[in-house]
C-alpha cells in the first residue's frame, strides 16, 4: 500500500481542528495543524456561531496543511449535528447559524406534537426528542420568522456549508441529515408527513449523498491556500462528527458499543437497520446514519458539557482550573454522595452550573457538593452510572450481549471516568483513540479515492498505530446497589 496524504477538517461544540493525516501499511498517522476555539456569539436575539472565524480558521488549517505537504489525496468535514444556514438566491449566507443551546426551541416539541402524534414521528424517522434538534428549530422559524424562510433558497447543514464554500457544492450528506429528526429512517431521505407539519417546503432541502462521495475539487481563492491546491478533491465524509467518530472505533464483530465523549456523550451501537419499537420510543434512542450503510443506534447524553460549565463559572469567579486538574481534585474527593440525572432540562442551557447542580442535588434531597473536586466527582459518577443504564437499554432494545465499551474522543483521556465507566457497565472499556472523529474522516477519504476497500480495512489499519488503554470492571455490584438506592429515594422519584 502506498501512502497517502489527507486533510481532515473536524469542529467541535467547543473547539476546531485541521488535521493532516498519513495512512499506508502501517496504519494511520495523524498531526495537528491548527487548534482553535469554536465560542459562540450572544447577538441582540439569539446565541449563534461565529461561523466567519470557524471558516477564517479552517482556511488557516489548510494552508498549513498544503504548505507541509505538497501531495495532498483528499480533504473533508465534519462537525456537530443539527444546526445549519440559510442561503439566498445568490448563494450568500443570509445569517449566522443559530446555536443550538439558543433557547428559542423550547416548547416547540409540544407545539409540534399538536400537530403530528410523537409515535407516529418516531415510527418514520426513529431521532431522539431533543428541543434542539433542526426539525423544531424550523419549527420556530415557521411560526416567528416565516418570512426568513420565504427568503432562503437553500437551507445546508453546518458541514454542507464549509464544504459548498470549499468547493461550490451543494448537497446533503446522508449522516448529518439523519440528525435532523427530518429524515425517514428507513427509506433515507426526507419525509413529506414530517416537512408538511413544519411546515417546510421541500425545495429548501437538497438531494441526499452518501459518505464517501467525491463532490469536488478545493476552489481557488481561499485565503493562505496556493493556487497548485485547487487539484485536491472534496470528500463528503461522515460529516456528523460521532459519524466519523464511530468509522474510526478500531473494533471488530458485533460484541461491542461506542461512546463518543466530548461536550456530549454519544453512547450506542452500530447496526445495519434502524431500530423504531416503541421501547426504543420510550428509551428516548435515536437512529442515525452511519458510514458503509450503517446506522447508529444511540442515546445523547450531556458529558463534559457539564464540567465545561462548571468551569466558566469558577473561572469568572477568579478561580480556573484545567481538566487534568479537575480529574486529580475528583480522585481524592468522597465518592457516591450524590448522584444526577445529566440529562434534566435544567442543566441543558448555558449558565451557572455549580448552582444548577446544588439546586438539583437539594430538589433530590441529596449532599450538596461544596468544592470544584467534589462537583467533578459527582458530575463522574453520575455520567457512569448513565453510562451503564444506556447500555442495559441497548442491551434491550438490540437482543444483543455486548462486552467492551470502545471510548473515543477528548474525553477518552480522563483515566478515572473511564475505570468508573468500566465499574459501573460491569463492561471492559478499551479508551482511545482520542483523535476518533479525524481518523474516520479520513478513512472514509481514503475509501473514496480508493486507497482502502472497506472500513474494516481502515479499522485494522487504526488498531496498529492507535494508543488503546485497558480498564478491567471493579465492584459492579457496588456500583449497581448504590445507583438503584438512590433512585429509589421518594425524593429522587418525584424529580
Amino acid at each position: 500500500m502506498v501512502d497517502q496524504h489527507y486533510i481532515a477538517v473536524d469542529l467541535g461544540a467547543e473547539s476546531g481542528r485541521v488535521m493532516l493525516a498519513k495512512i499506508g501499511a502501517d496504519g494511520v498517522c495523524l498531526r495537528e495543524m491548527h487548534r482553535f476555539s469554536n465560542e459562540p456569539l450572544r447577538a441582540a436575539e439569539h446565541l449563534e456561531w461565529n461561523i466567519s472565524k470557524l471558516w477564517a480558521d479552517v482556511q488557516v488549517g489548510i494552508a498549513k496543511a498544503v504548505a507541509e505537504e505538497k501531495d495532498v489525496a483528499a480533504i473533508g468535514v465534519d462537525t456537530w449535528g443539527v444546526d445549519y444556514g440559510l442561503l439566498d438566491a445568490r448563494g450568500k449566507l443570509l445569517a449566522n447559524p443559530v446555536h443550538y443551546r439558543d433557547p428559542r426551541t423550547a416548547g416547540m416539541p409540544e407545539k409540534f406534537f399538536s400537530r403530528m402524534a410523537r409515535d407516529s414521528l418516531y415510527r418514520i424517522a426513529g431521532v431522539q426528542t431533543l428541543e434542539l434538534n433542526t426539525l423544531f428549530q424550523l419549527c420556530y422559524l415557521a411560526g416567528h420568522q416565516e418570512s426568513t424562510l420565504q427568503e432562503a433558497k437553500t437551507l445546508l447543514y453546518i458541514p454542507d456549508l464549509l464544504t459548498y464554500w470549499l468547493c461550490g457544492f451543494i448537497g446533503h450528506e446522508y449522516t448529518i441529515a439523519s440528525t435532523s429528526q427530518m429524515l425517514d429512517a428507513r427509506k433515507r431521505v426526507y419525509a413529506p408527513e414530517i416537512l408538511a407539519n413544519i411546515p417546510l417546503r421541500a425545495d429548501i432541502l437538497p438531494a441526499i449523498i452518501s459518505p464517501g462521495t467525491v463532490v469536488g475539487k478545493l476552489l481557488t481563492g481561499l485565503a493562505g491556500v496556493p493556487a497548485a491546491a485547487a487539484a485536491i478533491p472534496v470528500v463528503a465524509v461522515g460529516s456528523h462528527d460521532t459519524a466519523s467518530a464511530v468509522a474510526g472505533v478500531p473494533a471488530m464483530g458485533k460484541d461491542w458499543l461506542f461512546l463518543s465523549s466530548g461536550t456530549w456523550s454519544l453512547l450506542g451501537a452500530e447496526m445495519d437497520e434502524p431500530i423504531l419499537t416503541r421501547q426504543a420510543m420510550e428509551f428516548n434512542l435515536t437512529n442515525e446514519g452511519g458510514v458503509g450503510g450503517t446506522i447508529r443506534l444511540i442515546k445523547n447524553i450531556p458529558g463534559m458539557w457539564l464540567l465545561q460549565e462548571c468551569r466558566r463559572a469558577w473561572s469568572a469567579a477568579g478561580q480556573s482550573l484545567n481538566y487534568a486538574e479537575l480529574v486529580n481534585l475528583a480522585r481524592v474527593a468522597p465518592s457516591h454522595t450524590a448522584l444526577l440525572n445529566p440529562e434534566d432540562s435544567g442543566l441543558m442551557q448555558p449558565g451557572d452550573m455549580p448552582a444548577k447542580i446544588a439546586q438539583q442535588c437539594h430538589r433530590t434531597g441529596q449532599p450538596i457538593p461544596e468544592s470544584p473536586g467534589e462537583f467533578a466527582r459527582v458530575i463522574f459518577e453520575s455520567l457512569a452510572v448513565t453510562y451503564a443504564s444506556v447500555c442495559a437499554m441497548l442491551t434491550a432494545v438490540t437482543g444483543r450481549q455486548f462486552s467492551q465499551l470502545y471510548i473515543v474522543g477528548g474525553g477518552s483521556q480522563n483515566d478515572l471516568l473511564n475505570q468508573m465507566t468500566a465499574d459501573a457497565t460491569g463492561l471492559k472499556v478499551f479508551a482511545g483513540p482520542v483523535e476518533a472523529t479525524a481518523i474516520g474522516n479520513v478513512l472514509v477519504q481514503a475509501m473514496a479515492v480508493g486507497q482502502i476497500e472497506s472500513l474494516d480495512t481502515g479499522r485494522r489499519l487504526v488498531a496498529k498505530t492507535a494508543s488503546i488503554r485497558h480498564f478491567v470492571p471493579r465492584g459492579t455490584d457496588r456500583w449497581t446497589a448504590w445507583a438503584e438506592k438512590i433512585k429509589r429515594t421518594p425524593a429522587y422519584m418525584n424529580e
